[in-house]
This record gives C-alpha cells, structure tokens and sequence, in this order.
C-alpha cells in the first residue's frame, strides 16, 4: 500500500502537463494550405554614417564660460566628500563628476577625450582655489591625471 501513496499526485502532475501542451501542439498544426511568410521579409535599410572627417573644435572655443563655471560649482560641494573618501575613492568620483558636467553641456566628452588637460585649463582660469583643493585632496599634481576612462 505504501508504494502508491504518490499515485494521485503523480497522475495530477501528468494530466496537468497534458493541459499545458495541448494548446501549443494545436498551435503548430495548421491546415491553411498557404505558403508561410518568410522570415526576413524583404525590405531595404539604408544607414548613413557621418564623415569621419569632422573635426572636433578647439577645446579653448568650445567651452562656454557658463559651462566652466557650471564644472567649478559642480566639483566645490564634492571636495569635502573626497576628502572623506580618501584619494583613490574621491577621483572614481570626480570621474562621475566630469563626465556629468561634460554630458549636460552639449557631450563635451569629446573634448576631454581629446584633450584631458583641458579641465585643468578651466579650472585654472574659473576657479583656481577650487583646482588647488581638488589637487590636494586627490593626491595629484594634475587633474588631467586623475581623469580615468577619458583617453590618454
């Protein structure tokens, strides 16, 4: 008698997977004598590319002085965190900060990429006190370097 004790369940089980397959083995047969439709139907794609001569403007004309200012007054309240964090934590998050300011300004990533000294310039000319403490709490001589994922 103990040997059949799993005898319902097990029939419950089948009889549940017999449900669960029935509609899917119904969806499969179809007695519609037309031909299927291909699977890639045939349409054309045209893709333009931009020309790969464009030249990326002078870092010194492209940035504003509202967007160096913007860069000054993002990186001011997030020197004291830095500090907290310790060098090494404090450029992963100047990283964030640059790559923020340079995205909310018309992709400026494309400056920095070509020219990572460029921050240091700006930070210089807006807002040399701000440099100066970013440079000691990173533990850098220049900000270019503490830059990460901008090039080389």
């Amino acid at each position: 008698m103990t040997r059949h004790r799993h005898r319902p369940m097990l029939r419950a089980l089948l009889l549940s997977g017999a449900l669960a397959a029935a509609p899917l083995l119904a969806a499969c047969s179809d007695d519609n004598k037309d031909p299927a439709a291909p699977a890639t139907p045939d349409n054309t794609v045209m893709l333009t590319m931009p020309s790969t001569t464009a030249q990326v403007p002078d870092p010194d004309d492209q940035v504003s002085d509202a967007a160096a200012k913007q860069l000054c007054d993002m990186m001011r309240p997030d020197i004291d965190k830095w500090r907290t964090e310790g060098a090494a934590l404090g450029r992963v998050a100047f990283n964030g900060t640059v790559h923020n300011w340079a995205a909310r300004n018309g992709g400026l990533n494309d400056t920095v990429l070509k020219d990572r000294g460029v921050i240091d310039k700006i930070t210089t000319q807006h807002c040399p006190d701000v440099r100066q403490q970013a440079l000691e709490v990173l533990d850098t001589s220049d900000l270019a370097g503490a830059l990460a994922g901008f090039g080389g």
